[in-house]
């Protein structure tokens, strides 16, 4: 699977089944190759202008299942959502 492919798929909270953003960026590790974080954008703004306070960073082993569509994930937020 290509980095482009993820990047059109919605992420999907498995706790409650919101929808969380994008992919909009990974960060690799550059020994092994091994993907270590996904970053998202929140939401879903018309515009890819955004802060650091409108991303999320998962890290890969928090990803459930990437399905056609939809990339579930283990996510909770800094309050515990």
């Amino acid at each position: 699977m290509l980095l482009s492919e993820l990047e059109s798929k919605d992420i999907i909270n498995d706790h409650d089944g919101a929808k969380i953003g994008r992919i909009v960026d990974a960060e690799i590790d550059v020994a092994t190759g091994r993907i270590l974080n996904i970053r998202l954008q929140l939401g879903f703004r018309l515009l890819n202008i955004f802060s650091s306070k409108d991303t999320a960073i998962i890290p890969w082993n928090k990803i459930i299942k990437i399905g056609n569509d939809v990339i579930i994930v283990d996510y909770r937020n800094n309050n515990g959502d």
